[in-house]
């Protein structure tokens, strides 16, 4: 985006022009929806008011661990991603498709269509942005659209916050992207202190943001806000250590379907789907039919459901995926192979989530890497770097 005289980037006062930012926002008619402290965890839901938002905290996380804690230096978003993503807000776990009464002998039905105000996700980072994106093209793409996250997608604000510290988990950029936002923002935040000042750096992407920022009477960034913002991003990108090879990746795995890494995970899978729940792009649904004692009435809810789940591939003789093996390897070669086939982009956006919540502490990174030496010892060539 180009910094000209409609697209400046303008500077906020610590948390006043943040509580401002948020407020206007309300005050246009969105309902925002963001991080919060909750359950020793910082989760993604709607807020209803500015004090909401969590301020102070940071967290250690590690394969089948997260633990949050006070920081050192207080800020909103000096923590990475907490279990819950944006999909929750666009894609709810449970929702009512529709009811049906019978009525003088015969059934009425009557979709749940009901009409909300526009959503605003405030704080989201360029993980979950980027998760966006995929969720776009699952749920509106082709010729299957949601009505559902259609209409919860049409007029959504978004505003981004650069990363400050990912955690031990995060490897967006192997995914190429991050750790800030670059495109798909409405507004974009990068948080720092300035001699001691607590400021953001923000950036509109869009008109609409613009206006938001325009309406504050922001002063525009000068040389040093922006160096801050870059140091930030630059001192973020070096604290991701963790990598995924990605050359080569789809064709490797899919040449590489009876490996026997596969049964070496399998033996630590416990088959549970928390990597799925928390997971930003896992879309996979079922539905439950529910009835009345008397016949009456009935409802139908369409709830996420987990391709680690025996039942998920249930067909007319059988499952489809019958072991934890079979179903971990769908799951994965899924996520860095046939979604390539299917959206021309990776199914994984390197946060760490799947890796953080896995009671087990299965780390896929490590999954494709182990794969990858053993094939090399048997075969003597690198087909994945």
């Amino acid at each position: 985006m180009k910094n000209d005289k409609d697209r400046q980037a303008y500077v906020m006062q610590g948390s006043q022009d943040l509580r401002a930012l948020f407020e206007s926002i309300q005050r246009a008619g969105y309902r925002i929806a963001g991080p919060r402290f909750r359950d020793s965890a910082i989760v993604f839901e709607f807020l209803e008011r500015f004090e909401d938002l969590p301020f102070g905290f940071e967290e250690s996380q590690k394969p089948g661990s997260y633990r949050l804690k006070a920081a050192a230096n207080a800020f909103y978003f000096a923590y990475s991603v907490g279990p819950q993503s944006l999909k929750a807000i666009l894609h709810p776990a449970r929702r009512k498709l529709f009811e049906g009464n019978r009525v003088g002998g015969h059934w009425q039905f009557t979709a749940e269509e009901k009409e909300e105000p526009p959503v605003a996700l405030f704080g989201i980072r360029s993980c979950d942005l980027k998760a966006l994106h995929e969720l776009d093209k699952v749920f509106q793409g082709r010729n299957a659209i949601d009505a559902h996250y259609s209409r919860r997608r049409q007029g959504l604000i978004v505003v981004s916050a650069s990363c400050r510290k990912p955690s031990e988990l995060c490897f967006c950029t192997s995914m190429g992207h991050g750790p800030m936002a670059t495109d798909g923002f409405d507004i974009n935040l990068t948080e720092y202190l300035s001699h001691q000042r607590h400021e953001f750096l923000a950036r509109p992407g869009t008109a609409r943001g613009h206006e938001f920022l325009k309406s504050l009477d922001l002063r525009v960034a000068d040389e040093l806000a922006m160096d801050e913002e870059e140091t930030v991003v630059r001192k973020a990108r070096e604290r991701i250590k963790k990598t995924l090879p990605t050359k080569g990746l789809p064709t490797f795995l899919k040449d590489n379907l009876e490996h026997p890494q596969w049964d070496d995970v399998a033996r630590r899978c416990l088959s549970c789907g928390n990597c799925t729940m928390v997971c930003p792009t896992c879309f996979c649904t079922t539905v439950d039919d529910i009835t009345d004692l008397r016949g009456e009435h009935t409802e139908r809810w369409l709830r996420w459901d987990s391709c680690f789940n025996f039942d998920f591939s249930f067909i007319h003789g059988g499952a489809v995926r019958p072991t934890t093996r079979s179903r971990y390897r769908q799951w994965l070669t899924h996520k860095l192979a046939t979604w390539h086939d299917q959206f021309k982009s990776w199914g994984c956006v390197g946060c760490g989530r799947c890796i953080a919540w896995c009671p087990v502490g299965i780390d896929l990174t490590e999954e494709v890497k182990s794969m990858k030496v053993t094939h090399e010892e048997s075969y003597g060539h690198n087909k994945l770097v």
